[in-house]
């Protein structure tokens, strides 16, 4: 067998393993099983949370390519910080749960805004203080938004799977549009930006990964929201986070964010579809508690 599809595959399940035993009550219940009471399932979550926001942000600071010499570039990680600091409370008080601020609003639109200027104004971004503004919103509001897509509770020690099922739309997205593309594909999506997609790619992922979130919505009905609805919006915003990401290496003329995870490059390039959907599918779980 080739020697990097070995590689692939077992960065692949390390991967997969890890999220996982993250989202799921299993990581809890398996190291709780060896030292009892050691750890929470909301932790390791949000530790999950963390390590991605940190190194995902470590990965842009270096396709940006901040001037060495900049204030900016030691400015990042105290924004950063800052920013996850304020959504850290929140869930750990249960305080996603309770209401939608203004804060919260301007975060979705400085998302919004954010990938408007990668494809719209890519020059704005040449300068260090676009390229810090622009590493904290695409990083830190992200993962900070994806903290409030599960609820837990400290007393029946109860974590819900929204993240988990949010990967495994993500996953299915990915895989369905990439075969059904290879085989079908003719007509390019984003030809300058992406190759690959097609807009067969595209329906084909649409149609499956809809299929996918029916299932999920059938078996776990308990769940915030629609998954069918839920497995609509991954479908359609799963490959556009894959398009932003590269057009971001693309403007700064690289190749791959990293190689943190063997065979498969960096965070942002494994995590590129979870930084646009974990946002969309918030807003959506948010909407739908208010009408």
């Amino acid at each position: 067998m080739d020697k990097n599809l070995l590689l692939r595959l077992f960065g692949g399940a390390l991967y997969g393993l890890l999220v996982i035993m993250c989202t799921t009550p299993l990581g809890a219940e398996w190291i709780n099983s060896v030292s009892p009471g050691l750890v929470k399932q909301q932790n390791l979550f949000y530790g999950l949370m963390t390590f991605f926001l940190f190194v995902g942000a470590g990965e842009c600071i270096r396709i940006m390519k901040f001037d060495p010499k900049s204030w900016e570039k030691w400015v990042v990680f105290p924004l950063i910080i800052l920013v996850f600091y304020y959504f850290s409370k929140r869930f750990f008080q249960h305080g996603f749960y309770f209401n939608f601020n203004l804060s919260e609003i301007l975060a979705l639109s400085l998302i919004v805004i954010a990938v408007i200027t990668l494809f719209k104004f890519p020059k704005e971004l040449y300068f260090d203080n676009g390229k810090l503004i622009f590493t904290v919103i695409y990083t830190a509001l992200p993962f900070s938004f994806a903290l409030g897509l599960p609820k837990f509770s400290m007393v029946e020690e109860t974590f819900t799977l929204e993240v988990f099922f949010l990967f495994v739309l993500i996953w299915s997205s990915d895989s369905f549009a990439f075969f059904t593309g290879k085989f079908f594909g003719k007509h390019k999506m984003a030809p300058k930006i992406s190759p690959k997609k097609t807009w067969e790619g595209f329906a084909g992922g649409v149609f499956f990964t809809l299929i996918i979130g029916y299932i999920i919505e059938m078996k776990f009905p308990d769940l915030r929201g629609n998954f069918i609805i839920v497995g609509f919006l991954v479908s359609v915003f799963a490959p556009f986070g894959d398009l932003v990401e590269s057009q971001l290496k693309r403007n700064f003329g690289v190749k791959d964010s990293g190689n943190i995870i063997p065979g498969h490059g960096g965070i942002l390039d494994r995590l590129d579809s979870f930084i646009i959907c974990a946002p969309v599918v918030y807003l959506y779980f948010i909407l739908e508690k208010l009408f």
